[in-house]
């Protein structure tokens, strides 16, 4: 099993909060790590430490060998080796969607327009719109939306895809088929990371559930152990909540 990243000893602060505490964990390739856990605990932080979109106070984030944080990485390049799908579709308005899918690998890659052209129709047709190329964005429904950003982002055959609590942005009838999408990803062997709070997808989806609280990672186990038979107390509370509501 090769690691595709490593965090190591972890530390962020905003100020005198200590959002992430000497987190360490990996994870390896083509593996899913759905990462849950109570609200202000740190996942969309340390999410977000993977692209470098949050700065780390110390500790060694290292992604596909690179050190991730170091000073001689080449953060452009490094980003679009890592897809990332954020709560909101961050979609330019002002182009079709298929024009949004074919940017970033004209543009970064150098790919040709017709080669790009052809490729955003394939992706396309694998999260389900291919009927929507030449729409714009503001002409989609949120989970349409969604489905095109994650389109935009396989657009450069990144090896890892991170997804930040994805559809909680959505309305309800709209999160299934984000999820779908999601699932064929894991089911074709893509490596994911994923903060939600969709843990029926958690259960069915995760190799690996991390659980945070307060900026630690306070258990790491399979789903099945994890929502059957969770170790930490701060995990059991959070279940029974959840089962509560």
């Amino acid at each position: 099993m090769s690691t595709m990243i490593m965090f190591n000893q972890v530390n962020k602060w905003y100020g005198a909060y200590q959002a992430l505490t000497d987190l360490s964990a990996e994870i390896n390739t083509g593996e899913v790590v759905v990462v849950c856990g109570p609200s202000g605990s740190g996942k969309s932080t340390l999410i977000r430490t993977v692209n470098r979109l949050e700065p780390i106070d110390n500790g060694q984030i290292v992604f596909d060998g690179t050190d991730i944080h170091g000073s001689s990485t080449r953060l452009n390049q490094l980003r679009t080796r890592i897809g990332f799908v954020f709560q909101s579709f961050n979609l330019f308005p002002h182009v079709s969607v298929a024009e949004n899918i074919m940017m970033s690998p004209m543009k970064v890659l150098g790919m040709k327009r017709a080669e790009a052209r052809q490729q955003a129709g394939e992706l396309l047709e694998r999260v389900g719109l291919s009927h929507k190329a030449d729409a714009y964005p503001a002409q989609l429904s949120g989970g349409q939306q969604q489905r095109v950003a994650i389109a935009r982002a396989l657009a450069m055959k990144p090896p890892v895809m991170l997804f930040d609590e994805p559809t909680s942005a959505l309305d309800p009838e709209m999160v299934g088929e984000v999820l779908s999408v999601m699932r064929s990803l894991a089911q074709e062997g893509m490596t994911m990371m994923c903060v939600t709070h969709e843990m029926n997808f958690a259960r069915e989806v995760a190799d690996t559930i991390w659980f945070m609280d307060q900026g630690q990672i306070l258990e790491k186990s399979t789903p099945e152990k994890f929502f059957t038979q969770p170790q930490h107390p701060r995990a059991q509370r959070f279940l029974s909540d959840l089962r509560s509501h």
